[in-house]
């Protein structure tokens, strides 16, 4: 199962200064060129056995600082980042043929951030915060029955009681210090240009990678 890659390359001159910039060139052209959901992301961690994780996560946010998620802090990436407080995400936009792969330490977003974007969530994604004791073994009769139970606690719409932010809920900006944008070509002469900085100063190095 092989399919060649025919996109316009990419070179050194084409990138931006640092890569958060040169990521909002592409993500504006992943959210134009028919990927299905652009921020979705595959985020990989390890605890402090070393054996690594994946799952695919909703990019919420990203600036100059980092890219931002929410999790469950209790859930198994929660607590590998806990644990190794490092992360790797990959943005797999098949459809145009490239990839980004960012990698860097993770800190946890202050709690004020955690409130605003909870705040902002559907009514019913709030009270699944709640109700997901994620990543822990449970029957879909008990985690439903868990849901309803807020619901009726919490009802939706005027008069109804605020849901709180769950204490052990909240964002991780991963802090790139590491990224990578790749672009698929033929004859899988793929073009590969990596941004390091090394120190966290803030001044980049790009280095072009072989296929």
């Amino acid at each position: 199962m092989r399919k060649q890659y025919r996109d316009q390359g990419l070179t050194e001159a084409d990138l931006a200064g640092d890569p958060y910039t040169q990521f909002a060139h592409w993500f504006a052209d992943a959210v134009h060129g028919g990927v299905v959901e652009p921020n979705a992301m595959v985020v990989s961690t390890a605890g402090a056995d070393g054996r690594p994780s994946s799952r695919t996560v909703l990019l919420k946010s990203y600036d100059h600082r980092g890219f931002v998620f929410f999790t469950n802090y209790e859930s198994r990436k929660g607590l590998e980042l806990t644990a190794n407080p490092y992360a790797s995400l990959l943005f797999p936009w098949h459809p145009i043929a490239r990839q980004v792969i960012a990698g860097g330490p993770v800190e946890r977003v202050s709690r004020e951030e955690t409130e605003a974007y909870f705040r902002s969530r559907p009514h019913g994604s709030q009270l699944g915060a709640w109700a997901s004791a994620q990543s822990r073994p449970v029957s879909r009769e008990e985690l439903e029955a868990r849901y309803e139970e807020l619901a009726a606690r919490y009802p939706e719409g005027p008069g109804g009681e605020e849901v709180p932010v769950p204490p052990h809920w909240g964002g991780f900006r991963v802090r790139a210090d590491r990224v990578e944008f790749w672009q698929g070509r033929e004859n899988r002469l793929h073009d590969r240009l990596r941004y390091d900085s090394g120190d966290g100063d803030g001044i980049w190095s790009v280095a072009r990678l072989a296929p």
